[in-house]
């Protein structure tokens, strides 16, 4: 069974634990209060019953009349009150009423061996509990309200401040090598979502330099081996003709694709490319290319449009997606062109569900049915490209019928090229455009 997770910001979080141990300490201290008022009352109304009954047994053996309240040798009075009088002391009770107030009681007993017993209500105390307790409750909701506006306060700035750090940490995981959390994070007072920036930031530089350090040797064994490579070449054109001369020669034209490759990639990844823009008919452009670098493919317009764009890098993006489909997908291959969007679409077995999942790796070439040779470079430079262009390349799968696509067993890849309606400028940045209103 698949458990339900629930997710909440830490300011509510924040909010709700403060709420909870604000009700918690303002109930126990309601009925503190409220208890020790109480007994506080009662032990005042024992006292003052008790100095009314003195009084009221000097009437008694006066022999006057007394009031409703009071009575001599009372049915009513509590067994414990009574044996307390028998016994020739002073004595009060309170008597609990499930129904209604509890009455207090006081005894005395007379010279004639009679007992003089005096009880009232708790009204007049009672009616002050009451307010007692009304005035605690608006404590106690004043106590939570004001408790939950402070947790709101504080875990909003505390949730402010890790949203920025979210955001450009996720700006540093984009490739953005300039950004540092903990100038986004800001704020004057400093706590651990500081500690958090300052370790996020370390840990970018210190994955941009060993990066950096990565591309810089890449691209130096790159360099390094065009020469010798070229040479190689060279010198296979050199050799008389025959198959072991075809063989030399195929393996060193691959052998140098490979190392312009691996250059291509280490200038992509050092984000130093800039498109040369021109204003070029997407329609009629795509088309071209396609018949000149694979003409059994199938090219339909739908929509033309003129698009600011980098034609040589455009022109690599397509030959990279189409070399692919024909090397790991199965004819047709089509090429749909819609407005800004271009899509190559082979009926092989679609893409790996790695690449899907994760987008296209250098040397990772995915399952051994679609990719099972080569070295994962070509839709990797098609995507480093199209970042260029400030383009987006996406990957999919054409379900199979029956819908059996997430079981391997799909009706052909789509790679979507997706152009920008604003392109980038000389600089790699982006054009500032004011929208109306």
């Amino acid at each position: 069974m698949r458990s339900v997770t629930l997710r909440t910001g830490i300011r509510w979080k924040i909010t709700l634990a403060i709420a909870a141990v604000g009700a918690l300490i303002a109930v126990a201290l309601s009925l503190v209060v409220h208890s020790a008022a109480r007994v506080s009352m009662l032990e005042s109304a024992r006292d003052s019953q008790l100095e009314n009954v003195k009084f009221l047994s000097r009437y008694a053996e006066a022999g006057r009349k007394l009031p409703a309240t009071a009575a001599i040798n009372d049915p009513k009075v509590p067994g414990q009150l009574r044996r307390t009088a028998e016994s020739g002391r002073l004595g009060t009770y309170v008597q609990d009423n499930p129904k209604g107030l509890p009455e207090v009681w006081a005894a005395v007993p007379l010279g004639n061996g009679q007992i003089l017993t005096l009880h009232s209500k708790f009204v007049e105390n009672a009616k002050v509990m009451r307010d007692l307790d009304r005035a605690l409750v608006v404590g106690s909701l004043a106590v939570i309200i004001g408790g939950s506006a402070l947790g709101v306060l504080i875990g909003g700035q505390i949730s402010r401040r890790l949203r920025k750090a979210a955001a450009a940490a996720q700006r540093v995981a984009h490739g953005d090598p300039d950004v540092r959390v903990r100038d986004a994070v800001g704020g004057v007072v400093r706590d651990e979502t500081d500690d958090l920036a300052r370790a996020v930031d370390a840990m970018a530089d210190a994955l941009q330099q060993r990066l950096e350090a990565e591309r810089r040797v890449t691209a130096d064994i790159a360099h390094e081996l065009r020469t010798p490579v070229t040479g190689l070449l060279t010198a296979a054109e050199l050799l008389p003709p025959g198959r072991p001369t075809e063989l030399v020669r195929d393996r060193a034209q691959a052998m140098r694709a490979l190392v312009e490759d691996v250059l291509e990639v280490a200038r992509l990844d050092s984000a130093s490319e800039r498109a040369e823009l021109q204003e070029v008919a997407l329609g009629e452009f795509v088309t071209r290319r396609v018949s000149s670098l694979m003409p059994e493919a199938t090219v339909r317009v739908v929509a033309d449009e003129i698009v600011s764009t980098d034609p040589r890098r455009l022109e690599r993006i397509l030959g990279n997606l189409l070399a692919n489909a024909a090397r790991y997908g199965r004819a047709p291959v089509q090429v749909d062109i819609e407005g800004r969007v271009v899509r190559v679409r082979d009926h092989g077995p679609g893409f790996p569900e790695a690449l899907l999942r994760e987008g296209p790796s250098r040397f990772r070439t995915g399952s051994t049915d679609r990719a099972g040779v080569g070295h994962g470079l070509g839709l990797t430079i098609a995507e480093g490209q199209a970042r260029v262009l400030g383009a987006r390349l996406t990957f999919r799968n054409v379900a199979a019928p029956g819908g059996r696509e997430s079981q391997g067993q799909a009706a052909g890849a789509v790679a979507v090229l997706w152009l920008p309606e604003h392109a980038p400028t000389a600089t790699g940045s982006f054009p500032v455009i004011k929208l109306p209103g």
